[in-house]
């Protein structure tokens, strides 16, 4: 089964009509499928993503207002990104980032700083780059992960984290009120990014999932964007962490 298949699809879109949406990791995965119904919406888009050619192909099929390849990651790159956005924005929602699971007996303390400052200077840059960017009630959106909650070896890095985004996403709110702050913390889903993680594990997880999941199927990258547009249109959330996982939490360990 396609990561495709593995989720029935979109629902109805909520109304984005003349609204203009930032989508900070967009070429591949949730950021795609969520730049696919915020078009389907009504919405205009900002794609921005590291790989050009992937970024060109979403391109192609959405119409965006505009695109920037460029690694979010980079700081002065992400500043210079805001400060030319030629106009206000509603949205911005960041996808960009991949967990990383090492134990402790592998693990380089230089590598693990690099992996705590990036994950949290960038959801702070965002934050600091587009305060004057992003109309009021508009919202920031940041993706995080439920896994991390359970402490196991591989653990300590993502656990962290997980932990910190949800303080962050928090407090942000309050900063930077009345933008909305967010994070969507999801379970496994089937995008890309899991299959360079699981390799030929791949299918054996989907498996799992379907067999054990209360919704007996594998949450796709459309249940995630489904979230993401319903966090933005409802003027009433602001400051909390919404997870997505199919109930993959309620499972033994």
């Amino acid at each position: 089964m396609t990561a495709a298949s593995s989720d029935p699809g979109p629902s109805p879109q909520p109304d984005l009509a003349g609204q203009t949406v930032v989508v900070i990791g967009a070429s591949a995965g949730i950021g795609l499928e969520t730049a696919r119904q915020v078009r389907a919406g009504g919405g205009r888009l900002v794609l921005v993503g590291r790989n050009p050619e992937r970024l060109q192909e979403a391109a192609h099929e959405l119409q965006p207002l505009s695109t920037a390849a460029f690694d979010a990651n980079d700081t002065d790159r992400l500043r210079q990104f805001f400060q030319e956005l030629p106009g206000p924005v509603d949205h911005v929602m960041v996808t960009a980032g991949s967990p990383s699971y090492r134990p402790l007996s592998d693990m380089d303390l230089d590598a693990a700083r690099r992996e705590f400052a990036q994950r949290l200077t960038l959801t702070l840059g965002v934050a600091l780059d587009c305060r004057d960017k992003v109309r009021p009630g508009g919202t920031l959106l940041f993706m995080s992960g439920t896994g991390g909650r359970r402490p196991g070896v591989g653990m300590v890095i993502v656990s962290a984290l997980t932990a910190a985004l949800s303080a962050l996403t928090a407090n942000l709110a309050l900063e930077l009120a009345p933008i909305r702050v967010n994070l969507i913390a999801a379970g496994f889903v089937d995008t890309p990014l899991s299959a360079s993680l699981l390799g030929d594990q791949l299918e054996a997880r989907r498996e799992e999932l379907r067999a054990t999941l209360p919704i007996r199927r594998v949450v796709g990258p459309s249940d995630v964007a489904a979230l993401a547009v319903h966090l933005m249109c409802n003027e009433a959330l602001t400051g909390a962490t919404y997870d997505i996982d199919g109930g993959q939490q309620l499972l033994p360990h």
